[in-house]
């Protein structure tokens, strides 16, 4: 937990590290920024410290035009805190126009008990911490895109851009074109930036992905990551560029319904893993007893973009190499991925999603060159997303042919949990008879042993 001191610290210097990770408030301006911000440094005794940007804006500060905190990496702050509060927080930004009943229903508690967990940790209800998160991310996308501001209104989830002006005006004293410098555009695609908390060790996450890119989905080169890809219903492509003097990503964005426009970024952000706080990881993994020399700063966990596709890729991997099952991996979504539309496509090698948890399911995948009970493990797998789309891949164990290394790696890479040890893992237990370790030590953040294990093969 961060201090008084540790504020005032990274404030005078403009540590990046702590990006996102608190905000400074000035009371003589009544703005709020990042610590990274430009500005001239204000007194400390006009300054107020907050560790969640929404906490600024109950306190009637509004952020800066300059540094944009709505732009600063996510921080976990709450993690360990309340895992219900963490979990919370974590719905509420990913779904922005979900009620609080829905929230609380996917929680499994009442409206009224989500309500007095917000105020006893965090100091203001569920729904304004809602409003000041759609009130942010409009901010954002009036800043770096050209949508239209009935369209942001949508993605935000005010429904129209009225409701959108009312909020505005009454956070930021603002309206919407008074903030917008671009001109409007119908014009697709949006563009991003995704900044993170150095050190970024993008070299490691590129060439982990690289190794695994699936041919006409997914494209990698020395500085950017692209892919295709669906969300529910809708669809999609990314591109994020590496800018590492900029410690972020210049994220391109085409999506074909921008309520879902959230949840794409928020996405985005967990595969590049650009939310991490390397600092602290990098530290608690030395405690594990692995020689320093041999913890690379800044590594990251390379996600994957949903969990039927980690779980796919982990049966398709099962007992074989990293380019045998990427070349199963490749043949599944030639032969079953949708196809993109050519008016569509944004680059000219990517072609293709990949396939849905039901065309695998009625597929015979007779053209997939493995054991037929492997075959059925992947079709029993497909059909039960099917139907459970939302359950958790610990209830993946109840399907035969799933045992706790697959569902273990869909949480790792599909879900990026934090914590995932996987010393069932072959090259896990070879590393483990070379060096002397305590995982335990490392928790919360095991996941990032298992990649620097792993990153020593």
């Amino acid at each position: 937990m961060l201090t008084i001191h540790d504020f005032q610290q990274a404030r005078l210097t403009r540590d990046p590290r702590f990006d996102g990770r608190f905000f400074i408030a000035v009371r003589s301006t009544g703005i709020f920024c990042r610590p990274i911000c430009p500005a001239k440094l204000p007194r400390e005794e006009n300054v107020e410290y907050f560790t969640l940007a929404q906490q600024a804006m109950l306190a009637g500060y509004r952020p800066c035009l300059r540094c944009r905190p709505d732009s600063a990496p996510h921080s976990h702050a709450w993690n360990g805190v309340d895992t219900t509060v963490n979990r919370a927080l974590s719905l509420l930004s990913e779904n922005l126009h979900l009620s609080m009943t829905s929230i609380a229903e996917k929680l499994g508690i009442s409206d009224r008990y989500l309500r007095q967990l917000f105020l006893q940790h965090i100091g203001l209800s569920p729904k304004q911490y809602q409003v000041y998160e759609q009130i942010l991310f409009a901010k954002q996308l009036l800043q770096h895109t050209q949508l239209p501001i009935e369209h942001i209104a949508d993605a935000a989830g005010f429904n129209d851009a009225r409701r959108l002006q009312y909020n505005m005006q009454r956070v930021m004293r603002r309206t919407p074109k008074e903030l917008r410098k671009k001109p409007t555009s119908n014009m697709q695609p949006i563009v991003i930036p995704l900044a993170y908390r150095p050190p970024y060790n993008w070299s490691h996450i590129r060439d982990f992905l690289a190794r695994r890119a699936i041919p006409g989905t997914e494209a990698i080169d020395k500085n950017s990551y692209a892919r295709n890809f669906t969300l529910g219903a809708s669809k999609g492509h990314f591109h994020a560029l590496h800018q590492a003097d900029k410690n972020r990503f210049h994220v391109t964005l085409t999506l074909d319904d921008l309520t879902q426009l959230k949840p794409a970024l928020n996405n985005i952000r967990r595969i590049l893993d650009v939310d991490a706080d390397s600092v602290t990881i990098d530290n608690q993994i030395q405690q594990s007893g692995l020689d320093p020399k041999l913890i690379t700063p800044g590594i990251r966990i390379p996600g994957i973009w949903n969990t039927f596709e980690a779980g796919c890729r982990a049966i398709l991997g099962q007992q074989i190499s990293v380019a045998a099952a990427i070349n199963l991996v490749t043949k599944l979504v030639a032969n079953l991925g949708e196809t993109v539309p050519d008016e569509q496509c944004q680059q000219i090698e990517l072609t293709r999603f990949f396939p849905t948890p039901e065309a695998v399911a009625n597929s015979d995948l007779s053209f997939l060159g493995m054991p037929n009970s492997r075959r059925e493990t992947l079709r029993r797998f497909a059909a039960f997303y099917t139907q459970h789309p939302d359950a958790p891949p610990n209830e993946w164990l109840s399907i035969k042919g799933i045992g706790p290394w697959t569902v273990a790696y869909a949480n790792l890479r599909g879900q990026s949990h934090a914590d995932i040890w996987l010393d069932s893992d072959l090259v896990i237990k070879k590393q483990l008879t070379l060096h002397s370790i305590d995982a335990n030590k490392v928790s919360p953040w095991r996941s990032y042993l298992t990649f620097t294990l792993w990153s020593q093969a």
